[in-house]
């Protein structure tokens, strides 16, 4: 992943509840796309007057995975319904608009599909890697653990000439006794297995901000970090009340001669509109991939506004599963 926190392509109104992530910490309110929902712009060169960009000199990507269909591609659940706290095989595909099953893919990041499921409450996070078999059909076995509503991501771009990325959405029921969480409370910092990441800087609605996320561990910077799929962290942002979602890209990546592996993990981000917005940090640390998640309230009005995040001595909540699948 590289520079621009595309946090128009990772969000929308955070009232979901994302999956399971290893920590979590500051709340991020929804990001409003200025463009139709789709996933990983291309990169635009620095300018003024060149629509949304970073400054990185990225577009911000707007919110995606509000529709199940978009650009000509639908996202087909083989498996809507799953039972809670069970391990499950999620199967799926993504059709053309002839209702054929997509089989070439352009990989991006190490992989040719991303998909994300997480929970209305957003208190659920799964970034999962499902493998495709030879017709097209997608598969992955999970485990969700609780109860309730679900959405499901499928980030991808076709190997199609010119093709732009593509995110779709599609609701995933998981049964049994569903009770909702209320949003986990915005804090500056989430604790996962002994490390501890911090949030710092700011998210305005329309503005391209950095945001920077620093790993410690026993109270030591983490100097480390490993790539996971081609980058030292990859961020997902989810909009509170839509789950519009945006993936965001950090600034640099491994061996670029200029980005260091770690503490500090770097995102340029905009956020579309005001709004709560929960993140999630993927990060990869001797040989093991932990989420860190965040909830950020981002105010309306100007430049200045400020993610909310209130730095605190209580250390972030830790949830019941790491967040990630194979």
């Amino acid at each position: 992943m590289n520079t621009g926190l595309k946090i128009t392509a990772f969000a929308a109104a955070i009232a979901a509840t994302f999956g399971t992530a290893y920590g979590v910490g500051t709340s991020i309110d929804p990001v409003v796309a200025k463009k139709p929902p789709t996933a990983h712009d291309e990169h635009a060169e620095a300018g003024e007057g060149a629509g949304d960009k970073t400054a990185s000199g990225h577009e911000s990507a707007p919110a995606g995975g509000l529709q199940i269909s978009e650009g000509g591609y639908t996202l087909a659940l083989d498996t809507p319904r799953v039972a809670a706290g069970t391990s499950s095989v999620l199967s799926f595909s993504v059709k053309d608009e002839s209702g054929r099953k997509v089989t070439a893919y352009q990989r991006e990041h190490g992989k040719e599909l991303h998909f994300i499921v997480a929970s209305r409450d957003l208190t659920v996070y799964r970034h999962l890697h499902p493998t495709r078999a030879a017709d097209g059909t997608w598969s992955v076995r999970a485990e969700l653990p609780a109860a309730g509503g679900y959405r499901a991501f499928a980030d991808f771009k076709p190997a199609k000439k010119g093709a732009t990325g593509v995110t779709l959405g599609a609701d995933l029921a998981v049964s049994g006794k569903a009770e909702p969480a209320a949003l986990p409370p915005a804090r500056a910092t989430a604790e996962v297995d002994g490390y501890r990441v911090t949030l710092g800087g700011a998210l305005a609605p329309g503005k391209a901000n950095e945001l920077k996320l620093t790993v410690t561990k026993d109270g030591k910077p983490v100097t480390n970090l490993q790539p996971y799929l081609g980058a030292y962290g990859h961020l997902v942002a989810l909009r509170a009340g839509d789950l519009a979602y945006l993936h965001v890209h950090p600034n640099g990546e491994p061996d670029d001669g200029a980005t260091k592996p770690g503490p500090e993990v770097s995102f340029t981000a905009t956020a579309p509109s005001s709004g709560a917005y929960r993140l999630f940090l993927d990060f990869q640390h001797e040989g093991e991939v932990r989420t860190a998640a965040f909830t950020v309230d981002v105010p309306a009005g100007g430049a200045d506004a400020n993610t909310g995040a209130k730095p605190s001595a209580e250390p972030g909540e830790t949830q019941e599963a790491d967040g990630h699948g194979h």
